[in-house]
């Protein structure tokens, strides 16, 4: 059945590339339907410590976020060295053999204010999320979330994720983390909130990889990109 959709679609093909004469008939060009790029296997449903992590939607995340191996872009680090650059809005762990896996990350405001060196004190599996005094302070609603009352729940919808990282500097808590994250579409943007998050199936990777006390180094190479937060 020929839809209204797909009517308008090939109109518009052909009013922008012609039409091509055979005798005294034009026959329009056919309409291109772009393919989606297929997501690898591990995007898909997960059930994690019995919560249903639904798969990451097609044509969601731009393919060069997906997490792969690659070359090792930081051969001065050691091995288990996770480095985030928030201009390219990737994640690397150094491997041994002179590679690293790469992985996609969405930015917030935490994460665009501060850079330097820390390391991965302790690790998280679904862990709970507090909303500091100073959060609350700005939005009342958070009250229920506060450290006071306890925090929120872990869950698909908390915004720590399936995973997190907490990374200290001298043994003190710098408040920001590595953390899981259910939007799809906020990986490989700036965003208004949270440190540096990635798809809960790639921080669940993540989590099994790297070491405790891992070294971590936020590169803040173009701070220009923390304006007009998203």
């Amino acid at each position: 059945m020929i839809t209204r959709r797909i009517f308008l679609g090939a109109a518009s093909v052909a009013a922008l590339s012609g039409c091509t004469s055979i005798g005294s008939r034009e026959l329009s060009a056919p309409a291109v339907i772009p393919q989606r790029p297929v997501m690898p296997a591990h995007y898909g449903p997960v059930l994690d410590e019995g919560y249903p992590i639904p798969a990451v939607p097609a044509g969601v995340v731009p393919e060069r976020f997906w997490r792969q191996r690659v070359s090792n872009p930081f051969p001065g680090e050691v091995p288990g060295t996770i480095i985030i650059d928030t201009s390219t809005f990737y994640l690397h762990l150094v491997e041994d053999d002179g590679t690293a896996m790469r992985y996609g990350v969405g930015v917030g405001q935490q994460g665009f204010s501060w850079g330097g060196a820390a390391v991965v004190q302790y690790k998280r599996k679904w862990p709970t999320w507090k909303a500091p005094d100073e959060m609350v302070a700005r939005n009342p609603d958070l009250e229920p979330y506060s450290v006071a009352n306890g925090g929120m729940e872990p869950g698909l919808m908390n915004p720590l994720g399936a995973r997190a990282l907490y990374l200290f500097d001298n043994g003190e808590d710098t408040l920001y983390r590595i953390h899981g994250n259910p939007e799809a579409n906020s990986i490989g943007k700036a965003v208004s909130s949270g440190c540096i998050r990635l798809l809960n199936q790639d921080v669940i990777d993540l989590y099994e990889r790297a070491r405790h006390k891992a070294k971590v180094i936020v590169l803040q190479s173009n701070p220009a990109l923390s304006v007009g937060l998203t």
